[in-house]
């Protein structure tokens, strides 16, 4: 087991590629903490976990309330005396060119998915300084390496995202702290509600993703847990400040 005895927290870990990278972590031996806005689906979670022979335990919490997040990680530090990873994964995907798109709705998208990303990176990074060592990983997009179609907020966001890991990476490496980002391409996950219904439902993405994925198909969420794998474990001990793109293929044609 490679994560035998670490603590790693995972936001938004209730469902989707969270959920798999907190199953895939609890499998190699990581006591996960749970963290999503939605009760039950970070229980079922936890209670998948468990029955897999993991171990696991919920957090209940809005990543976008700096009060919630700062106690509620203060709680994990207090109780397990050591936070060895962090995965920023909460987010939301709000469609809409520059001139459609609700201001709202671009707050949202940055308050979700940089600004939580940063302050639970900022609770987290004196326990992981005082350790000597910690993971961090923030998961930006695909689309944050390249343009999507009307998408402003989200992509805005996600190129943030990937600026933010190289700077918090730079400024931390002295500290035995590595930051790192995944970008996910195209993965079949409730997720992309937002985009299906921009483009017209789900035969309509179904014909985009066979024309702009080389690989012609979604990823199956089980092939992004893998990479959060290597990304927050050992494997990846000398990498640090990079950005690791699975996508199918998608961002070099």
């Amino acid at each position: 087991m490679i994560l035998k005895d670490r603590v790693a927290i995972v936001t938004g870990a209730g469902s989707g590629i969270g959920r798999a990278g907190a199953l895939i972590m609890a499998r190699e031996g990581a006591h996960v903490i749970v963290a999503d806005i939605d009760s039950a689906n970070a229980e079922e979670t936890a209670s998948q976990i468990a029955k897999a022979g993991g171990t696991a335990e919920s957090l209940v919490v809005d990543v976008m309330d700096d009060q919630a997040l700062d106690a509620g990680i203060a709680k994990i530090a207090a109780r397990h005396g050591r936070i060895d990873i962090l995965h920023n994964h909460a987010g939301s995907q709000v469609a809409g060119n520059l001139e459609e798109v609700a201001v709202s709705g671009f707050d949202t998208s940055w308050n979700l998915n940089v600004r939580a990303h940063f302050m639970a990176s900022r609770f987290v990074m004196p326990v992981m300084k005082k350790a000597g060592k910690g993971v961090i990983l923030n998961t930006s997009s695909s689309s944050g390496v390249l343009y999507d179609r009307e998408m402003i907020a989200y992509t805005t966001s996600k190129h943030a995202v990937i600026a933010m890991t190289r700077q918090m990476a730079g400024d931390y490496a002295r500290f035995g702290i590595r930051v790192n980002a995944l970008c996910p391409g195209w993965v079949d996950t409730p997720f992309n509600a937002p985009f299906i219904a921009q483009m017209g439902g789900r035969s309509a993405i179904e014909g985009y993703i066979a024309e702009k994925v080389p690989l012609g198909r979604w990823a199956d969420v089980s092939e992004i847990a893998e990479p959060i794998l290597f990304l927050v474990s050992d494997r990846s001990s000398y990498m640090t400040g990079q950005i690791l793109v699975v996508d199918g293929g998608e961002t070099v044609v």
